[in-house]
């Protein structure tokens, strides 16, 4: 586990990354009672890797209970490649899952937790071979009442679906860079207010509290408790 630098990241982030995608910041605590202080909770992932599919699959349980105490975001630990035609990024598994990442970038961007959220379930729920294609991404635009044609998120990853619209490609491009500068390398790597909790790498690894939905809520909370100055009883009594 190590604390991600604040001091290091902020300057390269704030130019890399898009409003749809917040710096990798530690929030501090807030005292004042009005204040509601959310968690900045990133999922270092490629969207067609078995493992990041497993992390979702487990955060989508995590989300239903603390949904409204984080501030949820996806990065991806591709590698940046300015000769590829389409996307100016090598991805792993091959271009079909930088589409599927450009997809998850613009639907992120521009929709609500809840909405973005069920498209990319939709999308691993139809096989992750199928991620990326055209295709699947309407069909889920579809499921989670995304009006592609007119939404700002298929203006973003193209109206046919590919996934190579400039604005997209862009997007993939910032976050590729900003993960790296960030020291994510992991494919799945799960960071709670800055600290790297887990790791998913064919199994889970440095995972010192935990790797269940359980022990991601119990250590959310935790956090979100700590950054709006919610004390225990003894730490009041102290």
């Amino acid at each position: 586990m190590f604390r991600l630098s604040v001091f290091l990241a902020l300057p390269v982030i704030s130019t890399l990354v898009s409003a749809s995608a917040p710096p990798l910041i530690v929030q501090e605590p807030s005292f004042t009672a009005l204040d509601d202080v959310k968690v900045p909770v990133v999922l270092g992932v490629m969207s067609r890797c078995p493992d990041a599919l497993l992390c979702e699959a487990v955060f989508d349980q995590v989300l239903k209970k603390v949904s409204d105490k984080v501030d949820f975001s996806l990065t991806y630990p591709d590698r940046t490649n300015p000769s590829d035609p389409d996307f100016g990024v090598t991805c792993m598994h091959g271009a079909q899952e930088c589409a599927g990442n450009v997809h998850q970038l613009c639907a992120a961007k521009y929709l609500p937790l809840d909405n973005w959220w069920e498209f990319l379930m939709c999308q691993n729920y139809q096989g992750r071979e199928k991620i990326g294609r055209p295709d699947i991404a309407l069909k889920c635009a579809r499921s989670a009442q995304i009006d592609w044609e007119t939404s700002p998120v298929g203006q973003c990853a193209g109206l046919d679906g590919s996934g190579t619209e400039e604005e997209g490609t862009k997007l993939l491009q910032d976050s590729v860079k900003a993960t790296q500068a960030l020291g994510i390398k992991k494919s799945c790597t799960i960071v709670i207010n800055g600290e790297q909790v887990c790791v998913h790498d064919g199994a889970w690894k440095e995972c010192e509290n935990g790797h269940s939905a359980a022990d991601f809520i119990r250590q959310i909370n935790a956090e979100y408790d700590k950054l709006n100055g919610a004390f225990t009883e003894d730490e009041e009594s102290v």
